[in-house]
């Protein structure tokens, strides 16, 4: 048996998700890790660059991340289960490291990884942002924005039972107590910020919807809220981020604006799809 299933839902993500096999099986032994992406209504070549590194590959028409992870979850063989975005990076090691954490003994129900950002080469104002973003202590404590999560079998059997949402990840988070919960500090993936400004405002009005959502339902996001107390305390910390604070206020207080007419309209189906971070 494998020590671990690796579900990896996949919307035309032919152009990146041969960089996430590549590092994920970088070193796994033969029979290790159980891989399965589910190609959901593709039509580009994600089912077939999948295949061409070993992994199993469930298709179906639906272009649905929900549908997806049921069909990847039906496939897969065993537990603990990780589930990772196609467009990040993560390697064997860090899934080891995931599923380490998962140990009976531990109590642990569900565990991610550190964020690394791929920072290097983005616009000033996207870095402000981010250098703001990854401070908040929602941010840093969460399991969500890092595009892995792994559970054990009874993690599992409790964010299948969340209802639907467009933040998946955001609410398999809040699913978990704090002492259920935990991010692995000798793990970390690879995280492909957008590359201009406009594709982030899309994110973090994609990232506005997903709250509303999920705070108009069953479940609090009280947790995942910021509040001017939370960036009071980074600009006490930090003064020299002064600017980059400014930024971060401008981005999200124009994001909820446009996100108002989505929320309205209780349109939480369509994703505001970041393409510049898959070149």
């Amino acid at each position: 048996m494998p020590s671990a299933s690796v579900i990896i839902p996949a919307h035309n993500e032919g152009r990146v998700i041969g960089r996430l096999l590549e590092s994920l099986l970088a070193e796994a032994e033969p029979g290790e890790l159980d891989v399965v992406v589910v190609a959901n209504g593709c039509d580009d070549d994600t089912a077939e660059v999948a295949k061409g590194y070993g992994a199993r590959v469930v298709e179906t028409p639906v272009p649905s991340k929900r549908e997806a992870l049921r069909l990847g979850d039906e496939a897969a063989a065993g537990f603990p289960r990780v589930y990772v975005d196609a467009d990040v990076q993560v390697s064997t090691a860090d899934v080891r490291a995931l599923r380490d954490a998962l140990s009976a003994a531990s109590g642990t129900l569900a565990a991610a990884p550190e964020r690394a950002l791929a920072l290097r080469d983005r616009p000033w104002p996207v870095r402000a942002y981010y250098a703001v973003w990854t401070r908040l202590p929602a941010v840093r404590e969460g399991l969500f924005g890092r595009g892995v999560i792994a559970v054990s079998e009874e993690g599992n059997r409790r964010i299948m039972d969340l209802p639907p949402v467009m933040g998946d990840d955001l609410a398999a988070s809040l699913a978990f107590a704090p002492a259920e919960r935990r991010v692995v500090r000798s793990a970390r993936a690879v995280i492909h910020p957008p590359r201009t400004l406009g594709d982030l405002m899309r994110r973090r009005v994609r990232a506005v919807t997903v709250v509303a959502e999920i705070e108009q339902g069953p479940m609090a996001a009280q947790e995942a809220r910021t509040g001017m107390r939370d960036l009071l305390a980074i600009a006490g910390r930090a003064p020299w981020l002064a600017p980059h604070l400014a930024v971060f206020l401008a981005v999200t207080l124009t994001a909820r604006a446009r996100a108002r007419r989505a929320v309205r309209a209780k349109d939480y189906t369509t994703w505001l799809r970041d393409e510049s971070s898959r070149t």
